[in-house]
This record gives structure tokens, C-alpha cells and sequence, in this order.
């Protein structure tokens, strides 16, 4: 088996957990949705969707409009059993609108026009095939900027350099795409609301192509031996994976027990 395309998002399962990696990619295993899913998805949908109104209409009303109505179309799919009550569902919405309203804080969008937004990115890179999918591309005072929504809770600033990983991958795909190198990426983050920009030098880029291609022959060596240890660490408590992982049931789990006592 080999590596044909890969994600940001699979980058950092891999970098995180190779079995984490290994269970979402190559066996991919359902998981059950959350409502934290659900809330980022529909509030992009949202978001993309207030940049074909009028400057004048991007308003918090109209934001909030657009925000029932993708939840109306979403919520029959994938998130039909999400909310145990009408009551439960209510509360999740009226949550989600208020990390909306904090969108209007950092930002004016009546300002930014926006030259793409869901930008779905394949690439060719030194053998390599990245697909990447952008949330919004501008001109801001003469400089090309990638903003990235974030409904999550923005992590402290000296933390905030893992959370541009990502960014640093559209922010290549694009130079690869256009010839132009953007000349920063953003991190807009609802909750809180928060703001972080990191502007992109060309050594940042090499740097993320160099990672990339180190990533890359790890998993192929991982799959060519077929061999995706896990990873335990402080994120395992939230992984959906957790009751079938070898860190947690059989010979690898008592090794972790015997190595952590």
C-alpha cells in the first residue's frame, strides 16, 4: 500500500499518533459526531456564506440567519442523533450564536473581500501529493493573507505556534498553486475572540516543505511495515479510538501500565 494524498489534518493525526493516523486513514473507523463538530462546520458554512451578500447585508442578523439555515440543512445527515432533546439542541444553538457575535469584535467583514474561500487545494510536491482546503484568501493592505475560523478556544500565545502547522501547509500549496507566497496566515479563533497572524518568510516554507517530505516517507515506511505504534499522551481521554486501542487492551496496554509504574 502506498501513500497517495495527505491532508493537514492526517499530517497531524500522524505526528500526534501514528495509530491514530492508521485508524482514521487506512481503516477508517466511523466516529460519532460531537457537537463541537457540528458547531465548526455549520458555523464555516455560515461564514463562507456571508461573503456572497452584500457588504452592507454582513451584518450579525444576517450571520445568524445564515447560521439556522445550514444548521437546518445539515442537521438531518450525519447529525440526526446528535441532541437527546429540542431543549439540549436550543442551548447548542444559542452558544454557537454568541461565538458569532464575537466574530463582529475582531473583525469588520463589510471591509474584506475575500479572492477565494473554501479553496480545495491538490498539489504536486517533490513526489508528493497535498490536498489542503483553505477557509478564506484576501488582500489586506496589499499583502495575501490566509484566515483559518477556529470555533475552539484559542490556546495561549506561546502555544499557538503547533496550531499554525496547518497554515503553514495552504500557505505552500498556494505559493505552488499561484506563484505567489501569501505574505502571512491568520488564526481567527470565535471563542474568546482572538486573533493570531504569523507572517511567512521564504524559509518558513521551506522549512514546512522539508517537514512534509520527512513526513511523508514516515508513513510510507509505516505502512510498508505495517507498523502505527500509539502514542499515549493527554489527548487519549478525548479520542474516539480509545476502547480499541492496543495502548489500552492487550500486551501493549500492560507494557505502558509496567513502564508508567
Amino acid at each position: 500500500m502506498a501513500l497517495r494524498t495527505l491532508s493537514p489534518s492526517r499530517a497531524g493525526d500522524f505526528k500526534t499518533c501514528p495509530q491514530l493516523f492508521k485508524f482514521r486513514a487506512i481503516d477508517r473507523i466511523p466516529e460519532p459526531p460531537t457537537v463541537h463538530q457540528a458547531r465548526g462546520t455549520t458555523a464555516h458554512l455560515a461564514l463562507q456564506r456571508l461573503f456572497d451578500r452584500p457588504a452592507a447585508e454582513r451584518t450579525p442578523e444576517t450571520l445568524y440567519d445564515l447560521f439556522r439555515q445550514a444548521w437546518s440543512e445539515l442537521r438531518n445527515g450525519d447529525y440526526r442523533d446528535l441532541f437527546d432533546s429540542v431543549e439540549a439542541e436550543r442551548a447548542w444553538g444559542m452558544e454557537s450564536l454568541e461565538l458569532l457575535r464575537n466574530y463582529f469584535t475582531v473583525e469588520d467583514p463589510g471591509s474584506v473581500e475575500p479572492t477565494d474561500r473554501e479553496l480545495d487545494l491538490v498539489q504536486k510536491l517533490d513526489g508528493m501529493t497535498i490536498r489542503g482546503i483553505l477557509d478564506r484568501v484576501e488582500e489586506i493592505d496589499g499583502r495575501l493573507v490566509i484566515t483559518d475560523y477556529k470555533t475552539g478556544k484559542a490556546p495561549p500565545e506561546q502555544y499557538s505556534m503547533e496550531a499554525f502547522s496547518a497554515l503553514k501547509i495552504y500557505a505552500l500549496l498556494l505559493r505552488e498553486k499561484t506563484g505567489r507566497a501569501p505574505d502571512a496566515v491568520r488564526l481567527l479563533y470565535l471563542n474568546g475572540p482572538t486573533v493570531y497572524e504569523l507572517p511567512i518568510e521564504p524559509s518558513t516554507l521551506k522549512g514546512t516543505a522539508d517537514q512534509l517530505r520527512a513526513l511523508w516517507q514516515a508513513i510510507e515506511l509505516a505502512l510498508e511495515r505495517g507498523f502505527f505504534p500509539p502514542r499515549p499522551g493527554r489527548l487519549c481521554d478525548w479520542c474516539s479510538f480509545k476502547a480499541i486501542c492496543p495502548a489500552f487492551s492487550g500486551p501493549a496496554a500492560a507494557s505502558t501500565e509496567a513502564a508508567s509504574g
